[in-house]
């Protein structure tokens, strides 16, 4: 029976398939699995038979008390409730995580999880620590500060009662090419400088004044500095800022208060790997260098520190770094914010005067926000959160809540994984803590993979031939031996133990991939993975990949499927159930318009895009007065701007585009006018098409008018043409009929042969023009005249007769 099991587990049955012949073996096979120690348990089968669901075991006849099934548990050790106030006679003992300690006993592969609440109490002390560039550009901003203190307590106040404040300043390390080295600049580097002649030598880091509730001295301190000069534009902040972190007696960092640390600056700071510019190639160590005069000693002996460093100091000692920069920089601090875990960003006026209203606005954000993080997480142990916040809604995958009120109280559920064994005597812990806070969780882990039963083993045992070590109702045969009381050699076999090593008649000797000896399979070795089962038919390399990596390296392959690590998912686990990549900066899931598919956001709202679905410049909702900026009737020369069509309830279709300024808002510019259009009129949609019927039909009738009247001008002319050509032939009959006459007349007048011959002549000219007439392409015979003289019988060839 299966009852109450993973179905998929239970109808595979890991535990007879896998390849258990112990106790130990089995338990870390699944958590489902359960040995029989009974001694006469299975007798005939193989050993991998004592392996099996609790159940099944208690069902074949093995009694419960000899059924091990260790089970993952919770111990709580430590749980004082949570504080609702931070200052007065108790804020030593103020209280905002519970619980505070706790045991695990995780048996390998059996997940179980706990609780956990964190609450921001009201008037909690705050220490700030206003760390400033001193650079030459920063003259302005200098003066704007110089009374401060004062009103930056007055403001304070009205946030907490136990308010301290600190100031520190930096340059750059003081060494070619990051700074000026030349003599002359020793003393003076801005000596020459026409705009600001005089300033102090350049120095790394400067500690002024510790955390201190006298703002008076904040404000007489930095009336007394003096602005210093590099040579390069990118500043050396991040070697202040480790200083200002991890130097906690200098700086005077309570241990019962929110440490915030104020980063101003107007350039972008040098990074790991730049001080081998200057010939520094040794690492920064991560650890305090100030001198007697509090200023920073290993500046020119160490390199920039890298952000891994930076972020893992920050947080080691529970401190919110606010970036306080100028607008041109902000893309490139923000970028930082997503490396470094507690870190704001805020836009600096070029002359902070702002700077008041960052630090408060600051403060709110970090104080409106909880976040976990988990400190020394064991590599075999999976860890999977589930936030539920103020809407009372659990968030699977998001270890953060936003928007809270302080006092609110929101609380985590863990799940916990171990995956893998540790070697005996390992001690496991770890640590989880929100960020900036004093306060954490500490949780001790112990792991069930010991069976009880191995505590009584007997060597040299009777029950093993005394050749083996009889454990937990099993034999350990020495080497050379096998069998169930280990009553085999190696190398023995007969057609009895040949046919115990097939899975099914017909099918190979240990599925081919191994030897039958002593009624037993013994599985070959194989350079890819290990071979195991009663018939070796099982491998853990034969699972689905991804991008060539074994269960996408997020599970574990058992005969041929993988089984997942808590957190992931799908049949090559390559799909994770992580949600925290997919919460928006509101707090929403997808920004509530999509949908969180293994950890990544498929938008399902038209127009929407982003990696949260953050953008959306067509959705309703986008259109917020805080976060949108609109400008009317205006062309865009940004290129990363996005054109669009938003087509409003009355029908109106507006054109603009859409982007994002540095500080997170975001602009629409309205091309034109919007576009408003009415349905179709049924009279006006009559009338077009009555009106293009007649045109249509007028066109027609033209066509055909126009073909008609050129067919007749053709008719015509072409009847023109035959009545001229009719009536000149009549002429030309009458003309020559009185021509013959004529001649006639003179023959019998004056039958001269002179006179004759001029006649004929006249006859034949007349002849050639009819001839030569266009209308008439026939030629005219002359034959008629020589029979009218032939006809007398008379001859006038040069004579009279």
């Amino acid at each position: 029976s299966c009852d109450g099991l993973n179905t998929l587990y239970c109808c595979l049955n890991m535990c007879m398939s896998g390849s258990a012949t112990s106790c130990e073996e089995c338990l870390l096979i699944h958590p489902s699995c359960a040995w029989c120690a009974q001694e006469d348990f299975g007798r005939g089968r193989t050993l991998t038979s004592r392996c099996d669901f609790s159940q099944n075991l208690q069902k074949r006849g093995c009694a419960a008390r000899f059924i091990e099934y260790p089970t993952s548990s919770i111990s709580i050790l430590q749980n004082r409730p949570l504080s609702s106030k931070g200052s007065g006679s108790t804020q030593y003992d103020v209280v905002q995580i519970m619980p505070q300690k706790i045991s695990l006993s995780l048996r390998p592969g059996d997940q179980t999880w706990f609780g956990l609440q964190v609450r921001q109490v009201e008037d909690y002390p705050v220490d700030l620590y206003y760390l400033m560039d001193l650079s030459l550009s920063m003259k302005d901003d200098l003066d704007t500060i110089r009374n401060l203190g004062t009103k930056l307590a007055q403001e304070m106040g009205k946030l907490t009662s136990n308010f301290r404040l600190g100031f520190g300043s930096f340059v750059d390390k003081n060494m070619s090419p990051f700074s000026y080295t030349a003599p002359k600049y020793q003393e003076n580097p801005c000596n020459g400088y026409k705009l600001f002649p005089n300033c102090v030598p350049t120095f790394g880091f400067r500690h002024i004044l510790s955390l201190t509730d006298k703002v008076d001295r904040f404000n007489e301190e930095v009336q007394k500095q003096m602005v210093s000069r590099n040579r390069d534009a990118p500043e050396g902040g991040f070697d202040a800022i480790l200083q200002a972190a991890v130097c906690k007696d200098e700086i005077g960092w309570r241990k019962e208060a929110y440490h915030l640390l104020v980063f101003a600056t107007d350039d972008v700071p040098h990074l790991a790997l730049d001080g081998r510019l200057g010939g520094l190639v040794q690492p920064h160590d991560g650890m305090c260098h100030l001198n007697d005069k509090n200023e920073y000693s290993a500046s020119t002996k160490m390199d920039y520190p890298s952000l891994a460093l930076l972020g893992e100091k920050l947080a080691e000692n529970n401190i919110f770094l606010i970036f306080a920069v100028t607008k041109r920089l902000y893309v490139i601090y923000k970028n930082f914010t997503a490396l470094i875990p507690g870190t704001t960003v805020e836009i600096l006026d070029q002359d902070s005067k702002n700077v008041i209203q960052l630090i408060i606005t600051a403060y709110n954000n970090i104080r409106s926000k909880v976040e976990l993080t988990v400190w020394d997480h064991p590599e075999d142990i999976s860890l999977s959160f589930t936030a539920t916040c103020q809407d009372g809604k659990p968030l699977p995958g998001l270890r953060k809540c936003a928007d809270l009120k302080i006092g609110d109280t929101v609380s985590f559920n863990v799940s916990v994984e171990a995956r893998s064994c540790p070697p005996r005597g390992t001690d496991q812990s770890f640590t989880i803590k929100p960020v900036g806070f004093k306060d954490r969780l500490e949780v001790a882990v112990d792991y069930q993979c010991d069976c009880g039963c191995s505590r009584i083993a007997q060597t040299n045992s009777s029950i093993c031939s005394s050749i083996g070590t009889y454990n937990c109702g099993t034999c350990q045969c020495e080497p050379g031996y096998l069998g169930a009381r280990c009553e085999c050699q190696e190398g023995e076999a007969s057609s009895m133990h040949l046919s115990a090593c097939r899975e099914a008649e017909g099918k190979q000797i240990c599925s081919g991939r191994g030897e039958c000896s002593c009624n037993q399979c013994l599985c070959y070795e194989s350079e890819f993975g290990k071979i195991y089962g009663s018939f070796c038919e099982c491998d853990d390399f034969s699972c689905a990949r991804h991008k060539g990596i074994l269960c996408s390296g997020h599970g574990e392959c058992h005969c041929g499927e993988c089984k997942c690590h808590a957190g992931y998912i799908g049949d090559n686990c390559n799909c994770s159930t992580e949600t925290s990549s997919c919460i928006s900066d509101d707090g929403q899931m997808c920004s509530g318009r999509g949908n969180c598919v293994c950890g990544r956001c498929q938008c399902t709202e038209p127009g929407a895009f982003g990696d949260t679905c953050e953008k959306c410049p067509t959705c309703p909702d986008s259109f917020q007065p805080e976060c949108v900026s609109l400008f009317s009737l205006s062309e865009t020369d940004d290129p990363g701007a996005v054109l669009c069509l938003y087509k409003t309830d009355n029908d109106c279709v507006m054109k603009f585009t859409y982007s994002e300024h540095v500080s997170g808002l975001s602009i629409l510019a309205a091309l034109q006018e919007p576009e408003c259009g009415g349905g179709p009129d049924a009279l006006t949609v009559l009338l077009a098409v009555v009106g293009s019927i007649l045109l249509v039909g007028v066109v027609l009738l033209a066509v055909w008018k126009l073909v008609i009247t050129i067919h007749d001008r053709r008719e015509f002319a072409r009847f023109q043409s035959a009545r001229s050509r009719a009536r000149y032939e009549m002429v030309r009959m009458i003309f020559l009929t009185i021509s013959l006459h004529f001649v006639w007349t003179s023959f019998t007048i004056s039958p001269s042969t002179r006179n004759a011959r001029l006649i004929i002549k006249c006859l034949l000219f007349l002849s050639q023009s009819q001839a030569s007439n266009p209308l008439y392409k026939q030629p005219v015979s002359t034959h008629f005249v020589e029979t009218d003289f032939n006809m007398y019988g008379k001859s006038y060839n040069g004579g009279v007769h």
